[in-house]
């Protein structure tokens, strides 16, 4: 038997469900090799021109995107904004000291030097500060959710229509192996037809609760107050708001807007969904009451429709940052053959084959003469683990890598606008459901909430 042959026997072999053993270096695509590691497969051609970008927010997640493009080849750092001095100087330190440093934004717009830019402001900046980095002819990188509210989410897609620009979403997630693994065996038929989803966030320690760290010297002499407030209710400095914005709605969009937003582009990009059509959520503030305005455990219930790219299924949704195990992080598919656990490095698929140890079986084996010592024997399901190689550099590089080379060549990226639209609503639409009591409709192929 020719390998070819062999390989797509033991593919029908384990996807029919019969007691087989599932081997290791099972494979499920000519894209990928016959092993159970999870492979990148090189896509585009990556020319040397050097690219010069900015950040603007170089706080925690606006500097992890500047230390992971520039593990780019070509890719050059020229200007930092933002609007805590500690950070500026941190900057320098860390990049150079010949950098730009601002903490207004539309001086880094202005340059003609620049190439593109890394949005990392709290969200109630990210689509004006998108908006007006098209317009100045940039290429944008811009930290999910996209935007603050739903309302805003048309205004942002038609300017990046018009621009002509490159312009990537940072749930850097998506681009995992694992997702790419995930969508090729759901393809494949792996776990039968999708009928229900789940997806996992966990925290405790007072970081990843949001509680995050506030400067010493913070004060109005060294943070830019007004310019935070300009686009938001006008209030007195207030530092806990600024350092913490993730808690308090007027700037940031809650865990639904922080952590729900990764679970939908994976799933949507494992199934090809346009999202779902109906969304309620629910939850309470029951650890972290330090003055924050959003809850700390919340659940999201999501109907999706049947549509020409996948049947109709349910998906359910946790965040929990009271999680006295330390939890986890995952996204599970669950169909009518089996179910795949996806995390960004790893994937495990579970076949369940037949079993008939139950009273009903039994009853219709003695119906019909046979006896229970000829019965088949309860066997575990068929299970694969695929693991990511050794030297994998991980879904961060990844997704920073797609966005530098849709800049080079001319090409599309994985998460454009309307993709993370799609992404960002249902997650911002939760908490429209958990402060309204309300179930919210929502048309996934308009993009706009429909009335009651």
């Amino acid at each position: 038997m020719s390998e070819n042959k062999r390989r797509k026997f033991l593919q029908r072999a384990v996807l029919g469900g019969g007691a087989i053993v599932a081997s290791p270096t099972l494979g499920f695509s000519g894209d990928y090799k016959s092993t159970n590691q999870l492979k990148r497969v090189s896509k585009s051609k990556v020319n040397n021109e050097e690219l010069s970008i900015a950040v603007i927010g170089a706080g925690g997640m606006g500097s992890e995107n500047v230390n992971t493009i520039l593990k780019h080849d070509g890719v050059k750092l020229v200007a930092v904004c933002d609007l805590y001095q500690g950070r500026l100087k941190a900057a320098s330190e860390k990049w150079g000291e010949n950098l730009f440093l601002t903490d207004n934004y539309k001086d880094v717009l202005k340059r003609k030097d620049i190439d593109a830019v890394i949005i990392g402001t709290p969200d109630h900046w990210h689509k004006q500060i998108s908006i007006d980095a098209l317009n100045a002819g940039k290429h944008v990188y811009c930290e999910k959710p996209m935007v603050h509210s739903v309302e805003e989410g048309h205004e942002l897609i038609n300017t990046w229509k018009r621009s002509g620009k490159v312009f990537m979403v940072g749930s850097q997630g998506l681009s995992s192996l694992g997702n790419e693994k995930a969508k090729q065996l759901l393809a494949d038929g792996a776990i039968g037809e999708l009928n229900y989803a789940e997806g996992f966030w966990a925290r405790h320690s007072p970081i990843g609760a949001w509680q995050y760290t506030i400067p010493t010297d913070a004060s109005q002499k060294t943070v830019n107050w007004n310019q935070f407030v300009s686009n938001t209710k006008r209030i007195p400095f207030d530092s806990i708001r600024f350092f913490r914005w993730r808690n308090y709605l007027d700037y940031g969009t809650g865990m639904s807007g922080d952590l729900f937003v990764h679970l939908f582009s994976s799933l949507h990009f494992i199934t090809n969904s346009l999202g779902p059509n109906k969304i309620s959520a629910m939850g309470g503030l029951r650890y972290w009451k330090d003055g924050r305005e959003v809850p700390d455990v919340l659940l999201g219930m999501f109907q999706y429709p049947e549509v020409k790219e996948h049947p109709g299924f349910n998906l359910s949704l946790r965040c929990n940052f009271v999680d006295g195990t330390s939890g986890t992080t995952y996204l599970k598919l669950v169909g009518s053959k089996g179910s795949m656990d996806v995390k960004w490095e790893e994937v495990v698929l579970r076949r369940n084959a037949t079993s008939t140890d139950d009273p009903f079986e039994l009853a219709k084996m003695k119906e019909a003469g046979i006896e229970p010592n000829d019965r088949k024997k309860m066997v575990p399901p068929s299970e694969v683990v695929y693991k990511a190689e050794n030297g994998y550099k991980g879904a961060h590089y990844d997704h920073h890598g797609n966005f530098v080379n849709a800049i080079r060549n001319g090409t599309s990226v994985v998460e454009d606008p309307i993709f993370g639209f799609r992404a960002a609503a249902p997650a911002l639409l939760c908490n429209e459901s958990y402060f309204k009591d309300k179930f919210i409709k929502w048309n996934p192929i308009t993009m706009e909430v429909e009335e009651e």
